[in-house]
Parts: C-alpha cells; structure tokens; sequence
C-alpha cells in the first residue's frame, strides 16, 4: 500500500476506531462509574472524587473542571471497563486484528484514567514550589527555571493538539525526566510520573480557546507541591529498591 502503511495496519486502525467509537456511545460520562460485578479480567475501575473544591482554582472556572473531570475522565473509566469486559470474552478464536483493536483501546483508556488522576491530584495547591521534588527538578536541568522552561516548552510543543507533559523518575536510567507524549499511549518507559500537566484542548480551550500558554501559567499556580513530594518519596524508595 502507499504511504508505508500495511494493510494489517490500516485494518487494526479501522477496527481500533469501530471498538472505540461503540465504547463511547455506550458510556454515560457525568456520573461515578458503577463497580461491576467479578467476572475474569475485567479490573473495578472507578471514578475518583477531585481532590479540591472544583470551584476553588485560580484560573480555572468550575465549569471547565467539572466537564474535564465528568465527561473526559469518568468516560474513559467507563471505556475502560466496556474494552476490558469484551476483552474477557477473548477465545482462541478470536480474530487476532479483534484481539490487537482491543488490546489499543484497553491501553489507551487505561493510560487516559491514570494520567487524568495523576493530573487532578497535583492540582489544588498554592503553586510555590518547594520541597524535595522541586529541588530534584532543579538539579536535573541545572535550575529551577531551567526545568520550568524547558516543562513550559514542552507544553507549548501541544498546544493546539493533544497529549501530556510529565516530569517523572526514569527507574531504568534513575534519573529525573521531562517526557513529552502526543497521546495517551506514549508514555515513557519505565518513568513514575511526578507532575502531570494534561494539554489535550478539553483542558483548557472552554476558558482559553486557543491561548493555551494561558492554561500553562494557570495550572503552575495550582500545583500542588506536597502532593509532587509524596509521589518523589515514593519514586525515591523504590529506585533505591531497584538499586539495591
């Protein structure tokens, strides 16, 4: 086929977007998603509260958090769940391209919830940045400002599109890192994020539109360091682990 694409991949791309697409019509985002009853495989997944008052960012209207953490978070909870539950139904006759669709969007889904907790939960602070983690962080870049821009760059590089930008502890390298993913399923081995900066636009674009750099000076006023620190002890305990 033209482009370098195979046809293998095109139809895994076509059934991934078939399987998410009935995934999103059948979640209802808005409310807790239910425990779902014991069945092989199949995780119990559940929306988490925000940690905060929604209407208590700076920079951020309780309207925009509210759509964020209902529809955007709670549906991939829900999306989640429905790829995992058809994946317990996976037999050795199961079509392999079914089984690859599948597998996508368990992943992306997966990494979704997890990335958009991460992100509510270092919010909800004063946005001073001190203690542990703060100071690893300046270490890693040469400064603190150092980091910062370089964390802001990053976060520039998506505005207007989508993805994430985590500064986390590399385990396989030990080393603290920036990384940069276009989506949900580019993250980076082997990295526990530290700070989680969501720049998909539904994070910002209901009070920004397109001034995403805008969002960026929001979210670092409302970091929450001490939450940063606990994931850095955290991070710091089980590389040592590793070490040892």
């Amino acid at each position: 086929m033209s482009g370098g694409m195979s046809r293998r991949a095109v139809m895994l791309s076509a059934g991934s977007a078939v399987i998410l697409a009935g995934c999103a019509a059948r979640a209802q985002p808005g409310a807790p998603a239910e425990t779902p009853p014991p069945r092989s495989g199949v995780g119990r997944h559940v929306v988490k509260p925000l940690p905060f008052a929604p209407g208590s960012l700076k920079g951020l209207s309780e309207r925009l958090v509210v759509s964020h953490h209902d529809n955007n978070y709670a549906g991939a909870v829900k999306n989640l769940l429905k790829a995992e539950e058809e994946l317990s139904r996976v037999t050795k006759d199961t079509p392999p391209l079914v089984v690859g669709a599948l597998k996508q969007a368990e992943l992306g889904f997966r990494n979704s919830a997890t990335l958009h907790e991460l992100y509510f939960d270092n919010l909800g602070g004063d946005g001073r940045a001190s203690g542990a983690a703060a100071s690893a962080f300046a270490a890693a870049h040469g400064s603190a400002a150092a980091w910062e821009e370089h964390f802001r760059a990053t976060a520039a590089s998506l505005g207007g599109g989508s993805g994430w930008v985590i500064t986390g502890w590399d385990l396989h390298r030990d080393a603290i890192v920036t990384a940069w993913s276009g989506n949900h399923t580019q993250t980076a081995s082997a990295v526990l994020p530290l700070l989680v900066l969501d720049m998909y636009e539904h994070a910002y674009q209901m009070d920004y539109g397109a001034a995403a750099a805008r969002y960026v000076d929001a979210f670092f006023a409302n970091v929450s360091w001490a939450e940063v620190d606990r994931r850095f002890e955290r991070a710091r305990r089980a590389a040592a682990a590793l070490r040892a």
